[in-house]
């Protein structure tokens, strides 16, 4: 494997940059305008939103395809300590390796291989583990200028590529009791922890047919002697089609109080709309026809902001990141020698979109063969 690309890789990774802290993300986004700004010889441009830094290269002409990936990570500043940037016996290790600070750079060397990249709109976004609250806009501006897009995350088991998306939705339930003392006079209360536990039951049992609801925080109460007046707890909806999203949202918002005297709000909605299968269908097959080995797809219950893309009817393929696994996970890894012909793929697929007379079900074969698209796609 070409040591730039290890190089690179292990610069990105010890510059710690977990989503909330924006100091971090700057400091992140600095070296990645490096590392990208050394491949690919030119200077990206630094978008600041409400703190968070992004960054954007254009290579000039009418925008086709956007390559677009994220340098923020779930990993607290002081992950390194535990978890060092390693490799060995083939397999590299350290917090965001695999989601998705490996991506990011094959982006990079895919991007330098080509003798064209205009056309090409690469964006890197600081606040996407979060589910890229100041970015949203941003990538759906970009990806409305361009035909395809084409996302750096991490590959699904066994390196396949991710052509389907869970859709989430995110809620807040707030529950409003009344307080009263425990032990003289409880009968005065509104006990807002038993109020959301019917509202828990009930939210649950949305769920089903593929969809996920799923009640996470709960939070109640005061004080051990006071019946509370108070309580909250947060959903994650997960969905393969907006119709299920829509259902779900429906439900969410019907919710009404079973204890007298309690009252329900409901408040938040669908975060992000499922990447469906024919957003993929003809990036999947054209990715078929480049690899020199059998591709597979996979469906997982993950969002991304290739959900974002997909979301606004652009053509999406996701999963075209590092093959490993463990992400956000202790055994967070990247096996080394996948790096190579995943990035290749991405020349492969960059080389096609850009050449293509029509649409994706329009490149000629010549377009799909030889090594003139990538052979120097790993060059240090």
């Amino acid at each position: 494997m070409d040591v730039g690309v290890i190089g690179d890789i292990e610069r990105l990774v010890r510059c710690e940059s977990p989503s909330e802290d924006l100091e971090a993300v700057a400091r992140s986004a600095e070296v990645v305008a490096d590392v990208g700004r050394a491949r690919l010889g030119s200077e990206p441009e630094r978008i600041v939103i409400e703190g968070r830094t992004h960054l954007r290269w254009r290579f000039g002409g009418r925008p086709r395809v956007l390559v677009l990936g994220h340098h923020d990570t779930v990993w607290p500043v002081g992950s390194l300590e535990r978890h060092p940037f390693e490799v060995r016996d083939g397999v590299m290790r350290g917090p965001g390796c695999f989601d998705m600070k490996a991506g990011l750079v094959m982006a990079f060397h895919a991007i330098a291989a080509l003798d064209d990249r205009s056309g090409v709109t690469l964006l890197v976004t600081g606040d996407e583990e979060p589910g890229s609250p100041t970015s949203r806009e941003l990538i759906e501006d970009e990806a409305r200028r361009c035909e395809a897009v084409l996302v750096l995350e991490a590959a699904g088991r066994g390196g396949a590529l991710k052509t389907e998306r869970k859709g989430v939705s995110r809620y807040e339930v707030r529950v409003t009791g009344r307080a009263a003392h425990a032990g003289l006079d409880p009968e005065k209360g509104v006990n807002a922890a038993l109020e959301a536990a019917h509202q828990l039951v009930a939210v649950a049992a949305l769920g089903g047919g593929g969809t996920t609801v799923t009640p996470t925080t709960l939070r109640a109460g005061t004080t051990v002697n006071t019946v509370p007046a108070g309580a909250v707890f947060e959903v994650d909806v997960r969905a393969w089609t907006e119709a299920e999203q829509r259902r779900v949202h429906a439900a969410m918002m019907a919710l009404r109080p079973c204890l007298d005297g309690a009252a329900v709000e409901v408040v938040g909605g669908p975060n992000r709309p499922p990447l469906e299968a024919g957003a993929s269908r003809e990036l999947f097959a054209l990715a078929e026809r480049i690899a020199d080995w059998p591709l597979t797809a996979t469906a997982v219950g993950g969002a991304s902001d290739g959900n974002l893309t997909a979301g606004i009817g652009v053509a999406t393929l996701d999963g075209l990141g590092a093959v490993g696994g463990g992400a956000h996970a202790d055994d967070e890894h990247v096996l080394v020698a996948e790096l190579p012909r995943r990035t290749r793929l991405l020349t492969g697929l960059l080389g096609c979109l850009l050449g293509r007379n029509g649409g994706l079900g329009s490149v000629r074969q010549d377009q799909l063969s030889g090594e003139a698209l990538w052979n120097h796609a790993c060059r240090d």
